[in-house]
């Protein structure tokens, strides 16, 4: 997931990622300041730094931590589910004074580990081959949790479905059952009222 946002100086905004459990989560982020007088984000934006924190589905706070106008954060995922990510900027102005716009590029990557370049070409063919190959199979012991996740989603989503339908079903036969019984229940009534009146 790549992206970039506008916030206020002293705005919080949050981002909601579903994320299998056991899963290590990347994010790198970079934070830009707006210049009045360019009319342009600058390419840094220096004595600011951000609050990161990562909420798990069950409201657990998994990371809460202050990093700098750049950075790189992650946590591990320990439920499976929505996960929310919150960055708001360590601006101590007032609100008043505080209308800095900010420009925040965001990339976070889900179940992957990010290979150092620099460090695997330091090393000979046959360990680069080695992390690599480690690499790889991280990445397929990723696939397989995503896709246990997307299976018991969807188990979830079709036992609800199951469930909404039965009570469809039921409600209807409900209906038809009252229907049939305010039908007899006016012929029985129309009847007594003629026999009443000696008009049969």
């Amino acid at each position: 997931l790549a992206l970039y946002f506008h916030i206020g100086e002293r705005e919080e905004k949050c981002i909601i990622e579903d994320i299998p459990s056991d899963t290590l989560v990347v994010g790198n982020y970079k934070v830009q300041r707006w210049d009045i007088h360019k009319h342009d984000f600058l390419e840094s934006a220096p004595g600011l730094g951000m609050f990161v924190t990562v909420t798990s589905p069950s409201g657990e706070v998994l990371l809460s931590k202050l990093y700098g106008p750049q950075g790189t954060f992650s946590f591990t995922s320990y439920l499976s589910g929505e996960h929310i990510i919150c960055f708001q900027s360590n601006s101590t102005r007032f609100a008043v004074i505080a209308g800095s716009k900010l420009r925040i590029h965001l990339d976070i990557r889900v179940g992957e580990h990010f290979l150092d370049e620099s460090t695997i070409q330091a090393k000979d063919k046959v360990n680069e081959v080695n992390v690599r190959l480690e690499h790889l199979i991280e990445q397929i012991h990723h696939v397989t949790r995503e896709q246990d996740y997307e299976r018991e989603r969807e188990e979830k989503f079709r036992k609800t479905s199951e469930e909404t339908n039965s009570n469809i079903l039921w409600w209807a036969i409900v209906q038809t059952l009252i229907l049939i019984s305010v039908g007899i229940w006016q012929i029985k009534s129309l009847r007594d009222f003629f026999i009443s009146k000696k008009l049969v």
